[in-house]
């Protein structure tokens, strides 16, 4: 079964909460925007003044994943950035969340798989020693994030997010 989520509905206005480095004195701005095309980009700037370095948008799931999906699929563009797809099981600010990494590609749109086994549990962007994510189906907020010191401008586009 593939499940994609509606990125147009996904972009109406405060869908993508932004959650940047600020909450601890940093710099770096995101925001999240729906194109014309159809397709989605997370954009904005990383900066490591005042002790930051990360920057991230979340987006609180109005439509159940199955549980019986073993996999998510992004269809991405990259700009040379490392990029984590961050899931959380519950509708709280702050606690768990599942992390994981993929690199896009810079000039062509890929499809890139995620599998339950990929997301490690983190807490404020650490190692948690928490559970492992054991179905998609616990999925109730999911977010981008661009963190690890990659100061600068980045801009990651999406066409899809898919469970399958």
């Amino acid at each position: 079964m593939n499940l994609p989520l509606d990125l147009q509905a996904l972009a109406e206005p405060a869908a993508w909460m932004p959650i940047n480095d600020g909450v601890m004195g940093g710099l770096s701005y995101s925001r999240f925007l729906v194109d014309e095309d159809g397709s989605a980009r997370f954009e904005g700037r990383v900066s490591l003044e005042n002790r930051g370095g990360f920057a991230s948008v979340r987006h609180s799931l109005r439509q159940l994943v199955p549980p019986n999906s073993r996999q998510i699929r992004l269809r991405a563009l990259g700009d040379g950035h490392v990029y984590k797809l961050a899931l959380r099981t519950d509708d709280t600010f702050d606690g768990i969340s599942y992390q994981a990494d993929f690199l896009p590609a810079s000039h062509q749109w890929m499809d890139i798989d995620l599998g339950l086994d990929q997301f490690a549990p983190t807490f404020r962007g650490r190692p948690a020693s928490a559970a492992a994510l054991s179905s998609f189906g616990q999925i109730r907020q999911i977010g981008l994030m661009i963190a690890n010191r990659q100061a600068g401008d980045f801009c990651l586009k999406l066409r899809s997010i898919s469970f399958l």
